[in-house]
């Protein structure tokens, strides 16, 4: 398939280009909110899982018998993934990624989209390594429910990181209310 002559741009790397979307006067403000929202609510869902992890205890039926799982590093690494993937998608300047604005160099452009794709693997990378923590140590060992909450809450984290990371991206990437553009 080829573009017509009028539309191509050999910048471009994919043929539809970012969507310009005008959500109107607050609701970029509140998409920044509800991606904070959302980070807070991860990082909340695990902390509880290894907070009540820590302070697990035996069965009072059997006082002799200690818990049979912890959260430990193991658990750990995938949100730290997530975590600088959000990071690392969020400080690039999403100008640079579409080529925009003076941003002529070509090797700027691909760089920064090259950025971009190591936050999205980190991000997904994240939610593989929770789903592989949650199957091959939580139900595969068949502990009670109680202790499979650990990794769910391990898979909801790395989910919403992702999800928030994604509202951040879209809310920062549609115009805000005083920025105006202008064209001849």
């Amino acid at each position: 398939m080829s573009l017509p002559r009028s539309n191509y741009d050999p910048r471009r790397v994919c043929l539809a280009p970012f969507p310009s979307w005008s959500l109107g006067k607050h609701k970029r403000t509140m998409g920044i909110y509800l991606a904070g929202g959302l980070f807070a609510l991860a990082n909340w869902t695990f902390l509880d899982a290894a907070i009540l992890s820590a302070h697990a205890h035996a069965p009072y039926d059997d006082p002799q018998i200690p818990p049979p799982v912890h959260v430990s590093f193991v658990d750990w690494v995938p949100g730290i993934s997530s975590l600088l993937g959000l990071l690392i998608i969020n400080l690039i300047d999403k100008d640079r990624v579409r080529g925009d604005e003076g941003f002529g160099d070509a090797r700027a452009v691909w760089r920064a989209r090259l950025i971009l794709f190591i936050g999205f693997a980190l991000m997904a990378g994240g939610l593989a390594g929770s789903v592989t923590v949650l199957v091959l140590k939580y139900v595969l060992k068949e502990y009670a429910e109680q202790y499979q909450y650990y990794g769910y809450a391990n898979v909801s984290q790395n989910v919403a990181l992702m999800l928030s990371a994604v509202v951040l991206w879209i809310s920062q990437s549609v115009s805000g209310e005083y920025e105006y553009n202008l064209s001849i």
